[in-house]
């Protein structure tokens, strides 16, 4: 026998499912179902309508769902640049003011005498103050000078968390204040870290203060006031939080006892055991 007549022997070789391999008993497998074209076909999402659920779980199970909440974006609250822009203009406006008034008093009232504007209640008079605001404690100025490092770090700090708009502009105040007397104590003589603020608003003979003194002492005033109303940085007031969650809590057990006082646990506890037995 030559290979002409081996070749005409031998079958067509077959194509697609037919071409399938004989089972351990010799007999030829059933061809097995045939793919569509473009694929097979998609699978039921559970979560959608028409879907089936997973084993053990609800579909309409609203905890089975609970971390397919959409996370917060780019427009959420923890996603916004924050307060801290605004705090930063407040303060530059702040720091402006404070210092064009400065420079006009060191022009103006040098060598002047007092120079009344609501009797002795009010006047101004140029005095050059090496302590804190309003020339208190004087001949501590590198002490104050570090303080209002700190103060600048700790408000830009802060100021990433804001949620009031209360405390938005306080902070704001106080960084202002806090550089501004800052840039005294770092460019004015006698030398860095120990330059003498100018001060020019008399108060009655009592003590001289500038416009960042004022923004400094307003925004502690605005703070004391917001700590006894119990507002927090990120606009929520004390106790809020406990409220929330013992709401959220009565609406969990409103859920949790829905279909006849059977709660989800044991509805899905029932159903392993179910399918279990029927295993």
């Amino acid at each position: 026998m030559t290979d002409d007549d081996i070749s005409q022997i031998n079958p067509k070789p077959l194509s697609g499912s037919e071409a399938r391999p004989a089972g351990p008993s010799g007999s030829a497998r059933v061809p097995g179902p045939v793919t569509a074209p473009g694929g097979p076909a998609p699978v039921a999402d559970p979560g959608e309508p028409g879907g089936s659920a997973a084993p053990g779980e609800d579909a309409d199970d609203p905890a089975s769902h609970r971390d397919e909440a959409p996370t917060r974006g780019a427009s959420g609250r923890s996603g916004r640049m924050g307060a801290l822009p605004v705090v930063c203009l407040i303060a530059a406006i702040l720091i402006a003011v404070d210092q064009v008034t400065k420079l006009w008093a060191v022009a103006a009232l040098s060598g002047r005498a007092r120079i009344p504007i609501i009797g002795d209640l009010l006047g101004l008079v140029l005095v050059r103050n090496p302590g804190a605001a309003f020339s208190l404690a004087t001949g501590q100025t590198w002490i104050f000078s570090l303080v209002a490092l700190v103060v600048v770090v700790v408000v830009v700090r802060a100021s990433r968390g804001l949620g009031s708009r209360a405390w938005t502009i306080t902070l704001g105040l106080v960084l202002g204040g806090a550089i501004g007397n800052l840039i005294d104590r770092i460019v004015r003589a006698p030398g860095f870290l120990h330059g003498h603020v100018v001060d020019f608003i008399d108060y009655g003979g009592q003590f001289v203060g500038n416009v960042a003194d004022i923004a400094i002492v307003g925004a502690a005033g605005v703070i004391m006031v917001l700590s006894v109303l119990g507002v927090n940085l990120d606009g929520t007031r004390t106790g809020e939080d406990d409220d929330h969650h013992g709401a959220d809590s009565a609406q969990g057990a409103v859920v949790a006892t829905e279909g006849g006082g059977e709660t989800r646990r044991s509805r899905r506890a029932r159903r392993r055991d179910e399918s279990g037995a029927v295993s």
